[in-house]
């Protein structure tokens, strides 16, 4: 499985459970619905690849629409019928933190099961997406009994009031990129107001999410058809968008699938979806930059931790001619020290793309780039050294003079690519943050503080940092403009797209 064994060191942490995973992956996993594992409809399976080696390590049971029809009664009974939604507020909190607890007490092994699966460092996935996921259980079981309705100051002698009520069955479907903590962003609030789950993982990193769901299985801390697991190919998430008796669905993703989620909503029932998609968020570097070589190094990591395999990471960076050079100089440095390894080694600072093929298409970007005429800075290359022979590895790859009309600059490559973009005038510098069909994230660095409020109100970004990229914390949406999704995740807003509001009036 590989070649890190469980005597190896991560200072400060959990050590991996390799040995238990090697154990675990042995048994085909199912479907979890209506409180139990069950067999697809027709048997099908698919296989688990570590895409560190390109072996194969695990599989698991692929739904069809039967399955699904069959986790939707369930997830309908357990709302309409089922005691769940009778559950008070005040123990509704105490699931959701026993949730949360549970989580940290298995931390290694789904942190062990992410890089498995997904690629990323175990560090990342350890520190990260697990430790978070936990924490988003606890954040939002402090919401169950916060979210208040409304007094209406209406005209004449009534009384008039509105409601929060949970919105009903929610369909769910998580990316690749944080398998777990993805997961996490969606069951949290949603059980939080009340409501029942159907949730898919994407086929390629499913791991975590069969582990997180054997575990509160294991608690028997919810009611049977509250939470329900469908796992299988992407092609079905279309199904559950379609689908009349779910009442809503949440989907992370590309673009071009959270558009074809939106018209099969509204070829039947009309359900509200909300989208967290794509992005190719600039990150503009002023020439009074309070401090260059933060800017530079947050930059870098901005982008290049999790291999770059980020929705908001800042993939295009403008820098005011002035310190350019300086900027591309040090970029690379930084670039050329990286080592792309074994995700258990504490020796790797990135791991493995997430499959062969989003790799395969990783390349052909960095092709795209070359022939239109960018400037090759270092990588540009599958990485292949020692180990890495047959894993998905791809060097940090740096483009200079980039130009905005570049498909590598309007293209979202969702890998380790940073395009640097020269830049003279902040006017410019803003309409080329803004030529983008994208609108999730955008940073900026300047020691003016007039010009950074200025330029912050002008960015077409759903959230804009200053002075330190990638600033995010639960209390404040997570979202983006344009075609970069529909809606928000974390705080108060999250909870608003798993509600539905009641106007009531009562005659004096």
């Amino acid at each position: 499985m590989t070649q890190i064994n469980e005597q190896t060191l991560f200072k400060g942490i959990e050590q991996p459970k390799l040995a238990w995973a090697k154990e675990w992956l042995k048994q085909t996993k199912k479907l979890y619905i209506n409180g139990e594992w069950l067999d697809s409809a027709s048997g099908e399976t698919i296989e688990t690849i570590n895409p560190s080696n390109g072996e194969v390590i695990g599989c698991f049971q692929s739904a069809t629409k039967e399955d699904i029809d069959q986790a939707a009664a369930a997830a309908r009974q357990a709302f309409d019928h089922g005691p769940w939604r009778e559950v008070t507020r005040k123990d509704r909190a105490k699931t959701l933190r026993q949730i949360s607890a549970l989580i940290k007490q298995h931390q290694a092994e789904l942190a062990t099961l992410e890089s498995l699966d997904n690629g990323k460092l175990y560090t990342e996935s350890f520190n990260d997406d697990v430790q978070e996921a936990s924490d988003l259980f606890e954040y939002y079981a402090g919401w169950t009994d916060k979210y208040y309705g409304e007094n209406n100051p209406v005209e004449g002698d009534f009384l008039s009031y509105t409601t929060r009520d949970p919105i009903g069955v929610c369909g769910q479907i998580v990316p690749f990129n944080f398998p777990i903590d993805m997961a996490a962003w969606k069951l949290a609030p949603a059980l939080a107001m009340g409501n029942t789950v159907i949730i898919k993982p994407s086929s390629t990193t499913s791991l975590s999410a069969i582990r997180l769901f054997e575990i509160i299985d294991e608690a028997g801390i919810l009611p049977a058809g509250v939470l329900n697991l469908i796992l299988g190919k992407g092609s079905i998430g279309s199904y559950i968008s379609r689908h009349m008796d779910i009442d809503k669905v949440s989907f992370t993703g590309s673009t071009g699938v959270g558009k074809q989620l939106v018209h099969d909503s509204a070829d039947s029932n009309l359900k509200p979806v909300t989208l967290e998609l794509g992005g190719k968020s600039p990150n503009i570097i002023f020439s009074d930059a309070p401090d260059l070589q933060a800017a530079i190094e947050r930059s870098f990591y901005g982008l290049f931790t999790h291999k770059g395999e980020k929705c908001s990471a800042p993939t295009r960076l403008l820098v005011q001619r002035d310190v350019y050079e300086q900027v591309v100089d040090k970029i690379a440095t930084y670039a050329d020290r990286y080592k792309c390894g074994n995700p258990f080694d504490p020796e790797s600072d990135q791991g493995a793309q997430v499959s062969k093929a989003h790799m395969e298409s990783i390349l052909k970007h960095i092709e795209n780039g070359k022939q239109e005429g960018a400037r090759l800075v270092t990588g540009g290359e599958r990485d292949m050294t020692g180990e890495n022979a047959h894993g998905y590895f791809i060097r940090p790859t740096i483009f200079a003079d980039v130009d905005n009309k570049m498909s590598i600059a309007q293209e979202e490559i969702f890998g380790p690519v940073l395009c640097i973009i020269p830049f003279d005038t902040e006017e410019e510098a803003v309409k080329m943050a803004n030529d983008t069909i994208y609108g999730l994230a955008a940073g900026l660095w300047t020691s003016d503080v007039s010009r950074a409020n200025r330029v912050a109100r002008k960015l077409e970004a759903g959230m804009v940092f200053i002075n330190k990229y990638g600033c995010y914390d639960f209390a404040s949406p997570f979202g983006g403009w344009k075609q970069s999704g529909w809606g928000k995740e974390y705080a108060i807003h999250s909870l608003q797209s798993y509600t539905k509001t009641k106007a009531i009036w009562m005659a004096y």
